[in-house]
């Protein structure tokens, strides 16, 4: 598939990448290249093959969500930069 300058000033200006005349035009043949590459895949059989959201069973590597005991509010409060009587002291972050 050759692509026109005019379509690769397009995808540049959609990037937001400015390129140059010079640019354009070696950007044009790398980018038709590219594209050339991707037309084997409309020969490639799919028939049978059933649509899927990834190409690997995915597993979550997350321990399950368990209650379980606090920690004491001291050792927690240990390392705190600033700290008000059982809490952490934040700076303000928002204007009144």
């Amino acid at each position: 598939m050759e692509l026109t300058t005019e379509e690769v000033r397009h995808v540049a200006l959609l990037a937001r990448v400015g390129v140059t005349e010079e640019e354009l035009e070696r950007y044009r043949s790398q980018l038709s290249v590219i594209l050339e590459h991707f037309q084997v895949l409309q020969d490639v059989s799919t028939e049978g093959v059933p649509p899927t959201g990834h190409s690997v069973p995915l597993s979550s590597v997350m321990r399950p969500d368990e209650p379980a005991p606090s920690f004491p509010k001291d050792d927690v409060l240990t390392n705190a930069p600033r700290r008000e009587e059982d809490y952490f002291r934040v700076r303000a972050v928002l204007e009144e």
